[in-house]
């Protein structure tokens, strides 16, 4: 018996040639010149609700049935059918009385009646129903390929409203290699600033304990030594004999996030980066890995002036959230990872009161079901290798399949009502959307509209439009924000 999905399903061709694309794509953002932004009579940017953000990536599929959406539970039992799955955790009470979520995340449970959960989240098939593609669909806002290289949303906050401090990176990524793992092209053509050039790309972290080296010279470099290196690079790069295959456009955003970096590394800031300086009753509570790690970081990039921080539980296939084996025994596993740092992040950010202005998202690309991929009625390409009736061994107990129907978000502060339920999904298979289903459109014209940014904001790029939401449709949903 074989739960799994082939990571080069449907067809390896197909994936070449998307491989391709994205990269033909990165490359003509290179030799784009700069962008413009247009502005319209007609654009009118609304009112912030938020300074800042913090996106808590579930890298890989999150279930929601079994975290923000528990449905029927059916403990395991050798010989159960498998379309009796529908939750391997039981519901469990939270601060709010008519809310309740899953077992495994009762310190998230605590903080409930401090946020909005959405609960009819929806995704497109995009033809196949892969990690890759509805990663880079949900980051951008766009469906691979594309012509251009599309911007991060968090490259696209740094570049519109720029940086709250202006020694801090606007745009900060913490948690995921890009290098040593699957699929990392796929995840290097969303995790960029596209057509908007370096400075506005991400600081990519992907150890959280290791950050403070990122912002201080190498161990034994005096400062002198260190400016005359950096003098000496500068004029490597100014005497690229490939000058001339990069706009200068590109060019000139490289050097000016050189400039920005060093300016950092010249900074008080830069002892946000350091987790050392937080008590170690602190970072007891916050280090249930990487994960927990990175939450703590995130709290003292975002004290510190940091406009956008990702933090992500990594995407490495058939690894964390991406449960296609032993999915109740993971998930249990991962319930414990993200489960205190989430409620002490609010808690911390409250505290200190910066929640109300501080817009957290806890998301992922799509949800799971036990049997059905993709949602009813789909075309996309069906990427399980196996169907089974019955569950013969407690490692295939678990949501496997990659589901787009319904999906949950969480999000607290940043103006969102407190306590509050947005959407629902049916109770019973197909547990797809049934009130108020919200598109991955829509749902990055809610984050801009709470961050004070258009949905219809557009810049030209070779003569091109481009849209902070796709073709700058997104409808915000403002049944979420008090």
């Amino acid at each position: 018996m074989n739960f799994e999905i082939d990571p080069n399903a449907p067809d390896p061709i197909v994936r070449r040639d998307f491989l391709k694309k994205l990269g033909a794509a990165s490359t003509a953002a290179w030799m784009s010149g700069a962008p413009q932004m247009v502005r319209g009579k007609d654009l009118e940017h609304p009112e912030a609700k938020a300074d800042a953000c913090i996106l808590l990536w579930m890298a890989g599929g999150m279930a929601a049935p079994e975290t923000f959406d528990p449905k029927r539970y059916a403990p395991f039992e050798k010989g159960m059918a498998v379309d009796s799955v529908l939750s391997t955790f039981p519901a469990i009470d939270t601060a709010v009385d008519d809310i309740k979520i899953c077992a495994g995340l009762e310190n998230i449970a605590g903080v409930m009646d401090r946020g909005t959960l959405i609960r009819s989240a929806v995704q497109p098939d995009l033809g196949s129903i892969l990690h890759s593609r509805h990663q880079y669909h949900w980051h951008t806002g766009y469906v691979p390929p594309q012509t251009v290289a599309c911007p991060h949303l968090g490259s696209w906050m740094a570049r519109v409203l720029g940086p709250q401090n202006d020694v801090m990176p606007a745009f900060i990524n913490v948690g995921q290699r890009l290098e040593g793992v699957g699929e990392k092209e796929e995840l290097k053509a969303f995790t960029t600033a596209g057509f908007f050039g370096s400075e506005y790309g991400p600081m990519n972290l992907p150890y959280p304990e290791q950050a403070a080296q990122s912002v201080r010279p190498p161990e034994g470099m005096t400062q002198s030594r260190f400016s005359s290196r950096d003098k000496l690079f500068r004029q490597l790069v100014d005497s690229n004999p490939h000058r001339e295959y990069a706009s200068d456009h590109q060019q000139e955003s490289l050097m000016r996030s050189m400039d920005n970096a060093y300016r950092l590394l010249n900074s008080k800031e830069r002892e946000a980066f350091d987790l050392e300086l937080e008590p170690r009753e602190v970072r007891d509570i916050y280090d249930t890995g990487r994960f927990g790690r990175g939450c703590l970081l995130a709290r003292r990039l975002v004290e510190n002036g940091a406009r956008f921080v990702e933090v992500t539980t990594e995407y490495v296939p058939f690894l964390h959230w991406d449960t296609h084996a032993e999915g109740h025994k993971t998930v249990d596993r991962l319930h414990q990872e993200i489960d205190r740092p989430i409620a002490q992040l609010v808690l911390d950010l409250e505290e200190r009161g910066l929640l109300d202005r501080t817009l957290v998202i806890v998301a992922s690309e799509f949800s799971r079901d036990a049997i059905m991929e993709g949602k009813p009625g789909s075309e996309a390409n069906d990427q399980a290798t196996h169907k089974v009736e019955a569950i013969t061994e407690e490692k295939h107990y678990g949501l496997h399949r990659h589901f787009t129907g319904g999906t949950s978000v969480m999000t607290f502060g940043g103006g969102v009502k407190k306590g509050h339920v947005y959407g629902k999904t049916a109770d019973e298979r197909p547990l797809v959307a049934v009130e108020n289903p919200v598109t991955v459109t829509d749902l990055h014209a809610t984050i801009m509209t709470a961050m004070g940014v258009s949905p219809k904001t557009e810049f030209t790029i070779e003569g091109r439009p481009f849209y902070v939401t796709e073709d700058g449709k997104g409808k915000p949903v403002m049944d979420i924000f008090a």
